[in-house]
């Protein structure tokens, strides 16, 4: 159902787009060469919350009814920063806001560890702040990673059906539904984003929010029913499988922080040092470069889930290793290439070598008259060039 709304809403949100003159213009920093509708994220809310509601029955409502009411708030944040382009902090706050609805009203939120570095129970305010911050994270995670096309509506369909499996598994109604109901939605739009050419469209910040928004209330959702699932829905690690499920965004938004920071630089600057960036300064098309980090993605999901036995110590420190060797990998490749690029531009013909090694100024050094120009041109004749 959710498929059939998005797919049927698009062509009327991007007449609209164009009407109105909501584009997103190409500038230094994007990788698209075209004005593009930037109003995916209204067709994404919409076939998600239409279907989540009327698939799930009357009595899982009242149990959603917090996480409508944040998605809410997030769609109004997200296209007033696609239209006006506000304030870091207001779009923060925003955040904040809808984070703390479904964490303090909503009661979705992070209250034991399972033995995670020692520790179990959480206090309710310390398990407040850091599920909040949790929030935070896994929003502007898939928010960072939307530079290319089909790559945050790529990892946010995986992370989408993998939950949705573990929650009809596990007998969760309401997030079952929620959760293949995002992937609904987000199918349609990867279709229109990436092959279509007629109405492409862009999720802009609205649609990457939403998917960022509704993949931390899953998550949380995945991480605390493990205490409450049937035997055979018990997931072993499930912090660290949680970390692999969303390898991409979390671990792409921790590299370049990092880079950030190491480089005297906000965390927060904009610049092209996201992985995918990488992928497409070494000459992968968009299409390649979405398809490689959906297939790491996909990797990394099988992987957790199949090493959930080892520790979820193990497991994290094996996550990591092998998405920073990946990354070093591009990185490096991507030094090499331009390596060879600027060692082709170095050699210069041997007339340039030998005006470089003996001046005109030397051959017309009587003819002080002379302008500079005409000395050289003079110069080069003498060489025949």
């Amino acid at each position: 159902m959710a498929f059939g709304i998005t797919y049927v809403s698009i062509p009327p949100i991007i007449e609209l787009a164009r009407v109105k003159g909501l584009y997103d213009m190409p500038n230094g920093r994007t990788s698209h060469i075209h004005a593009t509708p930037y109003l995916g994220g209204v067709a994404v809310f919409t076939g998600l919350i239409l279907s989540t509601i009327v698939i799930a029955s009357i009595g899982f409502i009242q149990d959603l009814s917090y996480v409508i009411a944040g998605l809410i708030i997030i769609l109004f944040v997200g296209l007033k920063d696609d239209m006006l382009i506000i304030n870091p902090n207001k779009k923060l706050a925003g955040q904040l806001i809808a984070s703390g609805i479904i964490v303090v009203m909503g009661d979705i939120r992070i209250d034991h560890f399972h033995g995670v570095l020692g520790f179990e129970a959480i206090p309710y305010f310390a398990s407040i702040m850091f599920t909040i911050f949790v929030f935070i994270v896994i929003i502007n995670g898939l928010n960072l990673i939307d530079g290319i096309d089909g790559l945050a509506s790529g990892v946010g369909i995986l992370i989408a059906i993998t939950f949705g499996i573990w929650f009809t598994m596990a007998d969760i109604v309401s997030y079952s539904v929620m959760s293949f109901s995002l992937a609904g939605s987000l199918i349609a739009f990867f279709y229109f984003n990436v092959f279509s050419k007629k109405n492409k469209i862009f999720l802009g910040d609205a649609g990457s929010l939403i998917i960022g928004f509704t993949t931390a209330v899953i998550t949380v959702q995945f991480l605390e029913n493990q205490t409450y699932a049937t035997d055979y829905a018990i997931v072993h690690s499930a912090p660290a499988v949680a970390f692999g499920i969303l390898i991409v965004p979390l671990y792409d938004t921790l590299r370049v922080f990092i880079l950030r920071i190491s480089q005297g630089r906000s965390p927060f600057s904009a610049d092209r040092q996201h992985i995918h960036h990488v992928l497409l300064d070494l000459g992968f098309s968009h299409l390649r470069a979405t398809m490689i980090l959906l297939s790491s993605n996909l990797f990394f999901i099988i992987l957790s889930i199949s090493l959930q036995k080892i520790g979820y110590m193990n497991l994290i420190i094996l996550q990591l290793f092998l998405a920073t060797v990946s990354s070093f990998l591009a990185v490096w490749l991507l030094k090499r290439k331009r390596n060879k690029v600027f060692s082709r531009k170095q050699p210069e013909s041997k007339h340039v070598e030998l005006f470089k090694s003996t001046p005109a100024d030397v051959c017309f050094e009587n003819d002080k008259k002379l302008s500079d120009k005409t000395k050289k041109m003079r110069f080069l004749k003498i060489l025949n060039v």
